[in-house]
């Protein structure tokens, strides 16, 4: 059986049209998921759609944002003492009761979290966006990065 030239013609031309568009497609997720990632602290890429509403901020973004909100510090008692962000309120992580201390604060309210490098505030967020939280901030870097980039810490 001979196919006309025209239909092979016209056979190619849509197999070439459907291969551009799911090239397309193809891209567009990529671009999508290029768009959703970070590279936290450690240099390691974060689905960031898998934070939740969770936002890393950089210490001048915390520092303008934060002020008149809630700002916790949930490194240890030991590591408040040595120097904190000005208003922050310490709640330790590693405490058993770390969210039910937590879930004392509006859930529909901003909360600016840091820690001292950042580790803990990543999982941290995690675990508030879990327990309700709408809106979570992370200090990126947390204080070591806050006092890197000259800014004042209370004692």
């Amino acid at each position: 059986m001979k196919l006309p030239i025209k239909t092979l013609v016209m056979v190619l031309i849509a197999s070439l049209l459907q291969l551009s568009c799911d090239n397309v497609k193809q891209q567009s997720k990529s671009n999508q998921i290029a768009d959703s990632t970070s590279i936290d602290n450690k240099g390691i890429a974060v689905d960031q759609s898998e934070l939740g509403n969770v936002k890393v901020m950089t210490p001048s973004e915390f520092k303008e944002k934060s002020v008149g909100k809630t700002i916790i510090d949930i490194r240890t008692p030991f590591e408040f003492k040595r120097g904190y962000i000005k208003g922050a309120k310490n709640i330790n992580y590693y405490s058993r009761d770390f969210l039910e201390q937590m879930s004392k604060f509006d859930k529909n309210e901003p909360i600016y979290i840091y820690c001292r490098s950042g580790n803990r505030t990543s999982s941290a967020s995690r675990k508030l966006v879990k327990a309700g939280f709408l809106n979570v901030y992370d200090l990126r870097g947390g204080i070591s990065n806050w006092t890197r980039s000259n800014n004042q810490i209370d004692k």
